[in-house]
C-alpha cells in the first residue's frame, strides 16, 4: 500500500524516451490505455526506483525486478552497473511484493566506444543473458531505466533491449536535474548517500 501511495504523489509526464521499439510494431504512447508488463533494472539507487515510480503513475505494470552483482561480495568497477548498496536490494522485492532476479557481471568493458555492437564477454552481453533468462520466465514488454544523462548506458540498454524485442521506458532521461531533486523531494523518496565517488577532485582537509 505504502509503494502504491508514494507513485500516487507522482506527476504524470510524457515519456522521455522510448527508445526501443520491437520491429513490426508501432510506438506506444505513455498512458493506462497502453499499459505495459516492465521489469525494473535496479541498482539500489534512487534514480532506477523513481523511474519505477514513474513507471506506475503513467499506467504501467512492474511485473518482476532485475539487477547485476559481482561475482565477488563488495564492489566491482564497471562502466554499467552500480554496485555500492547491493545488500538493500532484497528489501526491495519484500516491500514490492515482486520477484528479484539477479545475474553476476562475469564480463568486463571491452567495447568501451559511445556506440555498441555485441561482443563476448562484454559487461553487456550479462544484461542482455539475464533479460533473456527472464523472458522464458516472466511475460513483459518493457524494461525501467533510470538513466539520466549518460548516453553510454543508455545506447548499451537500447540495444539489449532491441535484441529482446523490448522497449526501454526511461523517464528520467535529460530531466533538469534541479526539477528531478525537487520531485523526488515531493514524493517522499527518502536517498541516504552512501558513498561518493569523483575523478579529479583536490584532496581536502576536513
Amino acid at each position: 500500500a505504502s509503494w502504491n501511495s508514494a507513485c500516487n504523489n507522482i506527476q504524470v509526464i510524457p515519456c522521455q524516451i522510448i527508445s526501443v521499439i520491437p520491429r513490426g510494431q508501432t510506438e506506444p504512447t505513455c498512458g493506462k490505455e497502453n499499459e505495459m508488463k516492465v521489469v525494473g533494472l535496479i541498482s539500489g539507487g534512487k534514480d532506477s526506483c523513481y523511474n519505477l515510480m514513474k513507471c506506475v503513475k503513467n499506467g504501467h505494470e512492474i511485473v518482476a525486478l532485475a539487477n547485476l552483482h559481482p561475482i565477488t561480495e563488495g564492489e566491482t568497477d564497471s562502466y554499467m552497473y552500480q554496485t555500492v548498496g547491493q545488500e538493500a536490494l532484497q528489501f526491495y522485492s519484500q516491500a514490492m511484493g515482486l520477484p528479484l532476479f539477479r545475474g553476476t557481471i562475469g564480463g568486463k568493458a571491452l567495447e568501451q566506444g559511445l556506440d555498441y555492437s555485441p561482443v563476448d564477454n562484454d559487461e553487456v552481453e550479462d544484461l542482455y543473458n539475464l533479460l533473456k533468462e527472464m523472458k522464458e520466465k516472466v511475460e513483459f514488454d518493457a524494461v525501467s531505466v533510470g538513466a539520466i544523462l549518460s548516453q553510454y548506458q543508455s545506447n548499451r540498454v537500447e540495444n539489449v533491449c532491441e535484441r529482446l524485442g523490448l522497449h526501454m521506458l526511461a523517464y528520467l532521461w535529460q530531466y533538469d536535474q534541479k526539477q528531478l531533486l525537487a520531485e523526488m523531494i515531493d514524493s517522499d523518496v527518502h536517498a541516504i548517500i552512501i558513498k561518493v565517488a569523483s575523478l579529479g577532485e583536490p584532496t581536502l582537509n576536513h
